[in-house]
């Protein structure tokens, strides 16, 4: 048998490494949780006597952006269906609302067609995906621009960018317009234009998975089931003669090596003696928690169903609403096909406005900050990762999603000589 590994998490990152890794070597997986899965969390509701499985973490994939999590998928065999990615802005306080997926759900507000200020909106639009298209050609180097500062460079209008860019990067971000207006512009454009975002027409296919994103847990872990110790959090990872003293449970585990498959700050709190690399490098990379409500309140979504989009973002005009999170309601019945009279929403950050009896769960998650702190934070990553028996894996060494979970943990696997 090869070395005694101890991986941290049962993220797609950790469920990777341990996949690829047990044949090998002798892997424990450990997750404070009491499911497998991470930011995977379908969860299962029963609605007039009929029972769904809603998925409330990762939802969906493309067939461009995601090669590696397709590879692993089609490897142990899960089916996916294709999706609808559209995106709408419900505006409270202008009394303005729109679908962008067609011409029709465009103008699913009538009036929207006699507004001028909704067709600069538009024109803005299509400007601004075109000389965001046109620069993503040159691959110039942009420094420390920032978003909202390319935006007044390009003279676009202020309901372009907090009715349609600020949020729709909130969105996918999950954080606040204010942090998003200081997004650093390199990130954004590749981003944007390896997505087809800057795109009107030819557009990725975006697949969710048949029956829940949960649906890969079983297949992917089949070999290593037992070694994975759930309700087990680790206290601290300390250096040992033969390797790293994992506390867990106030029990002492001996490893030879660790992967840190989990975030970036659990991963720095664990480290009984982190080196002055490794807290300014891990420390660099923060985390925002975002409130999750499964429900079936549709007065979250659009007035008029024919804007109702998979993601849909609400502005309610509030003082404070810049500097709070995104407040963003998934249609999920959209987004996973699910046939039902029912419409099921996953909705961030907006509990207050969900009626309590249509309440089917709350959850809690964090997802990774970029700014240009974070980036040139991961751009030192083998300065730590890999370095005296220590890797650290997870989707906040690229975009922040699933793609590049499996992504990160690839890299790790390569140091102990195994891939997909």
């Amino acid at each position: 048998m090869g070395k005694k590994i101890a991986i941290i998490g049962s993220g797609i990152s950790g469920l990777t490494c341990a996949h690829l890794l047990h044949q090998q070597h002798d892997i424990t997986v450990f997750e404070a949780n009491d499911y497998i899965g991470g930011h995977t969390a379908t969860k299962n509701v029963e609605v007039d006597g009929k029972h769904y499985a809603i998925d409330t973490g990762f939802i969906v994939f493309n067939d461009w952006t995601y090669p590696n999590f397709i590879k692993l998928m089609d490897k142990i065999g899960v089916k996916s269906q294709p999706t609808e990615m559209s995106f709408s802005v419900k505006n409270i306080a202008q009394n303005l609302e729109y679908n962008g997926n067609t011409l029709n759900s465009l103008f699913a507000q009538r009036r929207n067609i006699l507004r001028p200020k909704f067709w600069r909106i538009v024109r803005d639009i299509l400007r601004f995906n075109k000389v965001c298209k046109e620069n993503a050609r040159k691959n110039l180097d942009y420094g420390d621009l920032s978003l909202f500062e390319f935006i007044q460079q390009q003279k676009l209008s202020d309901d372009f960018a907090y009715n349609y860019i600020l949020p729709m990067c909130a969105a996918i971000w999950s954080t606040s317009l204010e942090d998003i207006k200081a997004f650093p512009f390199q990130f954004f454009l590749r981003f944007f234009n390896n997505h087809g975002l800057l795109n009107i027409t030819d557009r990725p296919q975006w697949y969710s998975i048949i029956g829940g994103s949960r649906s890969y847990i079983a297949p992917l872990t089949k070999g290593f089931e037992s070694a994975i110790k759930l309700n087990s959090p680790v206290q601290r990872v300390v250096a040992s003669q033969s390797g790293y003293a994992v506390m867990v449970n106030n029990v002492e585990h001996q490893f030879d090596e660790v992967i840190f498959a989990c975030h970036s700050d659990q991963a720095l709190a664990m480290l009984s003696e982190p080196s002055q690399t490794q807290q300014d490098i891990l420390g660099s990379i923060n985390y925002l928690p975002n409130e999750v409500v499964l429900h079936t309140d549709t007065s979250v979504l659009p007035k008029r169903k024919l804007a109702w989009a998979s993601w849909n973002y609400l502005l309610k005009g509030d003082a404070q609403e810049h500097q709070a999170p995104a407040v963003l309601s998934y249609n999920m019945n959209i987004l996973q096909c699910i046939e039902s009279s029912t419409t099921f929403c996953v909705t961030l950050n907006n509990s207050k406005d969900i009626a309590a009896d249509k309440i089917l769960g709350r959850y809690n998650y964090a997802h990774p900050q970029f700014n240009q702190t974070t980036i040139n934070a991961q751009a030192r990553r083998n300065e730590i990762s890999g370095q005296q028996g220590l890797h650290f894996c997870g989707a906040y060494w690229y975009n922040g999603f699933h793609e590049d979970g499996v992504r990160s943990a690839l890299d790790v696997c390569a140091e102990f000589g195994t891939s997909l």
